[in-house]
């Protein structure tokens, strides 16, 4: 089931943006923060650098605000400026310093299920987690935006800044490696 990236008032939020409404920028974060600040995390990042990122992304979303063809297209906007504002940063402090911290995705774990149940799921996760950082950076984001932020794969590619055939390449490639690796 995927859920709706855009907000209800998505379209009047981003005209009072383009007026230069200060609480429609407010808005704006508190609608998508803790999604880019996620997605930066999934993508890698410690926790400073993405709350460093994150916030870069909103500052240069305010002040491209005029740059947005679709007004209805305000999710996809935003994550293509935070795929980029993340990949600039990454080209800036080189592949070496760039290690990957884990995703969170044990914090998805459900309760209610018998412990056993549970040990076993956090311990598949962990091992997901892992598989999914050892990937290619371009290979884990087409996971992340796709499996882990819900985007359909016409959004995710746009993010991405790629053809649809090209993401569903990646895609494919991602899970094959990751076949590969949890199978080690």
């Amino acid at each position: 089931m995927q859920r709706s990236l855009e907000p209800p008032a998505g379209k009047d939020l981003v005209a009072r943006l383009r007026s230069g409404d200060r609480s429609a920028a407010e808005q704006l974060v508190d609608l998508y923060y803790q999604r880019i600040y996620l997605y930066m995390r999934q993508l890698g990042h410690n926790r400073q650098t993405s709350e460093d990122l994150t916030q870069e992304t909103f500052m240069r979303a305010w002040y491209h605000i005029d740059q947005l063809r679709d007004n209805g297209a305000l999710a996809g906007w935003l994550f293509r400026i935070a795929h980029n504002t993340s990949y600039q940063y990454r080209r800036w402090i080189g592949r070496r310093q760039a290690q990957a911290e884990p995703l969170g995705l044990a914090a998805q774990a459900h309760g209610g299920q018998a412990e056993d149940d549970r040990v076993a799921h956090m311990e598949l996760l962990e091992r997901l987690q892992a598989a999914v950082s050892r990937l290619p950076w371009k290979t884990r984001q087409t996971v992340v935006l796709h499996y882990l932020q819900g985007m359909p794969i016409s959004m995710a590619a746009e993010v991405m800044g790629v053809a649809e055939g090209t993401f569903k390449s990646r895609l494919n490639r991602a899970l094959r490696q990751l076949r590969r690796i949890m199978g080690e």
